[in-house]
């Protein structure tokens, strides 16, 4: 069962509410992931720390009004800001790929997603850059810089 602002973790009753929130949406994550529970609180909370440091005012408000059913919520596919929190604030690139068109976020270790079609991989960048309110780069083939559209609302 996914910990909620309800129910969860003694060791995260003392956080201030947007880090407490943050280390829960971490930690579930994690569990997803094949950690153990006790592996994932102390990662999570540490984590959570560290984003809340380095958190806009627009995200910590975002996290802070994140309802229970948002924290909990996986949908099976990969989503690089719950498992690389770092993540949230960069862009995302459409480039080539061996397998068709990869979508990733700026900084990560891999594609989040590989397309057959470059339409596809733009249209799911795009959407994961909406919702994160950051910027999408879409390459050529040979990787020079076709566009570039920023989606930050601030």
């Amino acid at each position: 069962m996914p910990w909620d602002t309800n129910d969860y973790p003694e060791s995260l009753k003392n956080l201030n509410t947007p880090i407490r929130k943050k280390a829960i949406e971490i930690a579930n994550a994690m569990v997803d992931e094949g950690y153990k529970e006790g592996q994932a609180i102390p990662i999570a909370t540490e984590q959570a720390k560290e984003w809340y440091e380095n958190a806009s005012k627009k995200e910590i408000n975002r996290m802070t009004n994140k309802t229970n059913e948002k924290l909990t919520e996986h949908d099976g596919e990969k989503d690089e800001s719950n498992s690389r929190p770092e993540l949230l604030d960069k862009g995302e690139h459409v480039y080539p790929h061996d397998n068709g068109w990869a979508v990733q976020a700026e900084d990560a270790k891999q594609p989040s997603h590989v397309f057959d079609n470059k339409k596809d991989a733009i249209s799911r960048a795009r959407e994961i850059a909406k919702k994160k309110e950051t910027h999408l780069v879409v390459h050529l083939g040979d990787g020079s810089v076709q566009q570039k559209q920023s989606y930050d609302e601030k």
